[in-house]
């Protein structure tokens, strides 16, 4: 049962709020006479509210509910010519509406808040008496309303709480994602003989460039039977004649034990013994390239052997056994380590397993075992029976030593332009256990286009072998190989666009740490890397800098070590070298610069041929010079320098000649001194 508010008095059941009925008009007559003093705030208001209450029978002030309450803003004062009366004892006041600043939480469970009435309102109502408190039925039960979040005021940035955050983060969740962002394709370029090509693309981006071409075959992991050409005990080494124009390097803690020509106790360190006492010149050995000739340099080599499998490395003349640290569950590798008991390994032969290994059969793990195993045999076989230098095995192509080596179950699409690769990888993919190859596709690209320039390959490519490289907001990097290291200077350019200072730098630095990871992948640039960041000032964004680029380089299969940002604002990165940079087979030397990138101008050429043609002539005995010049250099002397030439001929009684040759090279000259 509800209070019946709205109905008129005289509507009201007999002896339903008429006790102290005149008590309580006497006083709130009163009450609303001081509210009618002239001055005070809210007048209008009680003029319109007198006006309200004389047609209605009873004074303004009586709320609705039964309450006398008084209106925001409105005081009132007992002065002005009326004596001063004694306080009266506070009363009990019902329930009543109140103004919206005094309302209660509304997200009370036992009250809800009413709206305020207005003045429109109270002149619709018609006026009835205040019921008690006490006499007043009691109400039902309502049931409880869920809380309310608080309104934000007006102008100012609405309070996140916990639903706002949960809303956002659905919101987040719920984004159109466009398809291929994170998805993986491999792209096998080979049509062409005299070169092939692979792409990985992570969402139509390039984030492995593998070639071989030709002209620049790859020899890392190639087996040769070599012969010791000489011990160099100073370096600790020895060179090793193993086929090619240049002797291969093999270091002394390369050398197999087995190699030593005395000897040894079992417990004896390499560093203890000298090279030139336990390995003789004209030795014969096997030995395994591992890293590329670059350069002046050599291939460097080893004597201990590995011949990696799709889920195995075997390592012939080794007695360590070991499973991959990418595979940290510990039940996983219990499980391997089972398998691989199970499996029959000769003594003297160790292994690694590999991550690829991740829930395999032990029926392919004893088959690629078995393959390893008939392998070694071969190379064993042909050893016993080749002539040093020969080569004994030699590592697969591209296509299948990438598919060995880089194939994840993530790749879902290979394209490939040519039958005879596609036939290789389906041969591939058969071998796999269901688990990892379940979904991957193989297709043939039949597009008028070609398959890089479809999914625009070409221009990422080309950019790899430029030194600068652009950012996403404007800044870059550029990368300058050098002989002894790699130097990457991180660059701000436009990126401090409408952002402060210290953002606009820590922006860049964060880009370029990503991006430099990816460029050290597909450069593949091994060795001491120094990298300088723009300088910051804040030491959280020097910790979150060097965490990205920890990061992004977890992704590389190669070994890496890195050190703190300095406080000259450079980092160094030592990067293990898997292979020779991607320039090498598809770019050579300038002969012109010699590759320092620089040429003399035509000026300063035309000045050195002078000089040299002064020198010349001073000696005795001469009589004629011949000058052979490119074009710009013989005209610019000819022209420029006559008088000079012919001040030469008339003090030294020569003749001076100078002939152009559009043919040549700007770089070169041939200038002859001739006696008769």
């Amino acid at each position: 049962m509800t209070n019946d508010t709205t109905k008129p008095a005289d509507e009201r059941p007999s002896g339903q709020g008429t006790e102290n009925n005149g008590e309580e008009r006497s006083i709130l007559a009163r009450v609303s006479k001081w509210l009618k003093k002239p001055g005070k705030p809210g007048e209008a208001e009680s003029q319109s509210s007198s006006h309200t209450a004389s047609e209605s029978g009873r004074p303004d002030s009586t709320p609705v509910s039964g309450e006398a309450s008084q209106p925001t803003g409105e005081t009132a004062s007992p002065t002005s010519g009326r004596p001063r009366r004694r306080k009266r004892p506070p009363r009990r006041r019902s329930k009543s509406v109140k103004p919206e600043s005094q309302q209660a939480d509304p997200g009370s469970e036992t009250e809800q808040p009413l709206p305020v009435a207005t003045e429109a309102t109270e002149k619709q109502r018609p006026a009835t008496p205040a019921i008690p408190a006490q006499q007043r039925p009691p109400r039902s039960p309502r049931p409880p309303r869920p809380p309310r979040p608080p309104r934000s005021p007006r102008n100012e940035p609405e309070q996140e709480t916990e639903d706002n955050k949960e809303a956002v983060k659905n919101t987040e969740n719920k984004q159109p994602i466009k398809k291929g962002d994170t998805t993986l394709k491999l792209l096998i370029n080979t049509d062409e003989p005299e070169e092939c090509r692979l792409v990985l693309l992570e969402g139509g981006r390039v984030e492995s460039f593998y070639v071989e071409t030709v002209s620049q075959a790859q020899t890392k992991g190639n087996i040769y039977k070599g012969r010791v050409t000489a011990v160099e005990a100073n370096m600790q080494a020895a060179f090793v004649d193993y086929g090619s124009e240049k002797n291969g390097f093999l270091p002394f803690g390369d050398i197999h034990p087995e190699y030593y020509a005395t000897e040894v106790a079992a417990d004896t360190h390499w560093k203890d013994l000298p090279i030139q006492k336990v390995l003789s010149k004209g030795q014969e050995v096997l030995v395994e390239v591992v890293k590329e000739a670059t350069g002046n340099k050599g291939a460097t080599l080893t004597t201990f052997l590995s011949l990696p499998g799709r889920y195995l490395v075997l390592m012939p003349g080794s007695d360590s056994a070991g499973i991959s640290r990418k595979i940290e569950s510990e039940e996983e590798r219990k499980k391997l380590r089972e398998m691989i008991e199970s499996v029959s390994i000769p003594e003297g032969i160790g292994y690694i397993v590999r991550t690829a290994s991740q829930e395999i059969t032990k029926t392919a793990l004893a088959q690629d075992v078995r393959y390893l195993l008939n392998l070694w045999k071969e190379i064993k076989k042909q050893g016993q029976t080749e002539k040093a230098p020969a080569l004994l095995h030699k590592e697969q192509n591209i296509v299948s030593r990438f598919l060995r080596d880089h194939f994840t179950s993530e790749i879902t699409e290979i394209l490939v332009d040519a039958e005879e690769a596609l036939t290789q990888v389906n041969n591939f993919l058969e071998l796999l256990p269901l688990a990892q190859r379940k979904s991957t596709v193989a297709k043939l690209h039949k597009g008028t286009q070609p398959l890089f320039h479809q999914y625009h390959v070409e221009k990422q490519i080309e950019q790899i072998y430029q030194p600068t490289v652009p950012l996403p907001s404007g800044g870059s990097i550029v990368i300058n190989p050098t002989e002894a290291l790699v130097a990457i200077d991180v660059n701000s350019g436009r990126t401090g666009k409408d952002k402060s200072f210290e953002d606009a730098i820590f922006l860049a630095n964060m880009e370029a740490a990503e991006e430099l990871s990816r460029q050290l992948r597909l450069r593949d640039l091994g060795g001491l890397i120094v990298v300088d960041f723009i300088d910051m000032r804040d030491s959280k964004h020097i910790r979150e800098v060097e965490k990205k680029v920890r990061d992004c380089m977890k992704r590389d299969k190669a070994k890496v070590d890195f050190s703190k940002i300095s406080k000259f604002g450079l980092m160094q990165i030592s990067r293990q070298k898997m292979a020779a940079p991607v320039s090498v087979g598809s770019y050579r030397l300038c002969p012109h610069c010699q590759g320092r990138g620089l040429v003399r101008s035509v000026e300063t050429q035309a000045l050195v041929h002078i000089r040299h043609i002064q020198t010349g002539v001073a000696r005795k005995e001469i009589k004629k010079v011949l000058c052979r010049l490119p074009m710009e250099v013989a005209q610019y002397l000819l022209n420029k320098k006559r008088q000079d030439i012919i001040e030469l001929e008339q003090e030294h009684q020569v003749e001076i000649n100078i002939i152009s040759d559009p043919a040549m090279p700007p770089t070169e000259s041939k200038i002859d001194f001739l006696k008769e």
